[in-house]
């Protein structure tokens, strides 16, 4: 403890617990889960995808490179702990990458707004 409090203040700690683990809460194919998704994603997945990039605190520009749809899928796996392996992850950005970049953006906006808050 660093500083204790003053005489007649009470502190109380509140602490958000963020829902790690598990599988992916929504499947690869699963598009109409979140109509808002399902149309950026079919009117332009690249749009999502730099959304995405920007929300992990890279540049908007970063889905331009090669390789990175694989690099931000793994990122939120890794992140989420989410079941799953690598070749899962190439296998879905290579030959379903649209539904990949959907499916990520599905994830980060259940798991990021559905926080469980907890009063110490």
């Amino acid at each position: 403890v660093t500083t204790q409090p003053t005489r007649g203040v009470h502190m109380s700690t509140i602490t958000t617990v963020i829902r790690t683990g598990g599988d992916w809460t929504t499947g690869l194919f699963d598009i109409c889960s979140d109509k808002r998704v399902c149309v950026c994603g079919a009117l332009c997945s690249p749009c999502l995808e730099c959304n995405l990039a920007r929300h992990y605190g890279e540049c908007p520009c970063f889905p331009l490179l090669p390789g990175s749809s694989l690099a931000l899928r793994v990122g939120a796996r890794e992140k989420y702990k989410i079941r799953g392996t690598l070749c899962d992850d190439w296998m879905a950005v290579n030959c379903c990458w649209p539904f990949a970049v959907c499916q990520v953006a599905r994830e980060l906006k259940r798991r990021a707004t559905t926080p469980i808050y907890e009063i110490n």
